[in-house]
């Protein structure tokens, strides 16, 4: 018997708490089964400098999700399952995939979206530490998580990297499908900065270990992103968090007026201006252009690198840590 795996029998992996039994085949929110769906595994150039480094942030993408954003950039893997876009990974196979991006340098391993799979992720490091892996785990979440799911794990994750998307439940539900985003949010970030403290980097400013938020301002809800910031800085002042910028109307943003176009620069100015005020100095700003240079492509073998676009780089040339002064 698997003490974490084993409780797929009954799902509460995330804080939709289907209870199906994912072990027999059967599926809730997420879609996903017993196994995880891997969607793309690659060295990647567009985190935060600390993620990203020189040498990349070693990055797994999982298919499925346990929130329906109307907005979803990723939404060719994370709703839509194009053909061709997933593979089946066992826990022996996904430990394989981390060494190997370990072999080729990343600095770290950063599991995208892995809020539905996390007791699969668990049992990979476990199985990938018993054969060499040394370099940090990151856990890159929308945020969505169960916080009994994350103190099972403890131990295993060096590096949160959540999303606060929302401090206002009608909006998540409306945007998201969550009506309890903002309730499940506090508790999940309290965790995981009990866990691993704030972000520490070492001589070459890549991260070790420690919690960096990530914020994505959502045009014509600047109150929503007040608020969200308002909430960091009463968790603690010396949080480090990323106030993005790069929001781009996609999947069915063309369903909700208000966000069927991109950030102002006066809404974003706004919003970091408010985090100065706030004392937020630990924080990372984009450039406002980032929306034109960071939309993947799941149906290319290189979801984030296309010669005709540009976008190798991806965030980590439009992200700055200008916020603090």
């Amino acid at each position: 018997m698997n003490p974490l795996t084993d409780q797929m029998t009954k799902c509460e992996s995330c804080p939709r708490k289907c209870r199906v039994n994912r072990l027999q085949g059967e599926t809730g929110f997420c879609r996903i089964g017993a196994n995880a769906q891997i969607s793309h595994v690659g060295l990647h150039f567009g985190e935060e400098p600390p993620i990203s480094g020189t040498n990349g942030s070693g990055t797994i993408f999982f298919a499925g999700c346990n929130l329906r954003c109307a907005f979803c950039q990723n939404y060719q893997i994370s709703q839509e399952f194009q053909h061709g876009t997933t593979q089946t990974m066992t826990t022996d196979e996904l430990a394989a995939a981390m060494l190997r991006l370990q072999e080729r340098g990343a600095h770290n391993i950063n599991f995208v979206s892995p809020s539905h799979v996390i007791f699969q992720i668990a049992d990979a490091i476990i199985a990938a530490k018993e054969k060499g892996l040394v370099v940090p785990v990151v856990y890159n979440s929308n945020g969505y998580d169960s916080v009994d799911a994350l103190r099972q794990i403890r131990g295993l994750v060096d590096i949160y990297m959540p999303d606060i998307k929302y401090m206002n439940n009608e909006l998540a539900r409306r945007l998201s499908a969550a009506d309890d985003y903002a309730d499940i949010i506090p508790g999940v970030l309290a965790e995981m900065l009990d866990q691993v403290d704030h972000l520490e980097m070492d001589a070459r400013g890549i991260a070790v270990r420690g919690l960096l938020l990530r914020h994505l301002v959502l045009p014509g809800h600047l109150d929503n992103s007040c608020k969200c910031l308002q909430f960091l800085a009463d968790l603690s002042p010396y949080i480090f968090v990323s106030i993005m910028s790069q929001y781009s109307p996609q999947y069915k943003a063309c369903d909700y007026p208000e966000i069927n176009r991109t950030l102002r620069r006066d809404e974003y100015d706004q919003i970091t201006d408010y985090a100065l005020d706030l004392g937020l100095e630990n924080a990372f700003i984009q450039h406002l252009a980032s929306h034109d240079h960071y939309l993947p492509d799941f149906a290319r073998k290189h979801p984030f690198n296309s010669a005709s676009s540009g976008r190798r780089g991806g965030k980590r040339e439009r992200f700055d840590r200008d916020v603090v002064k």
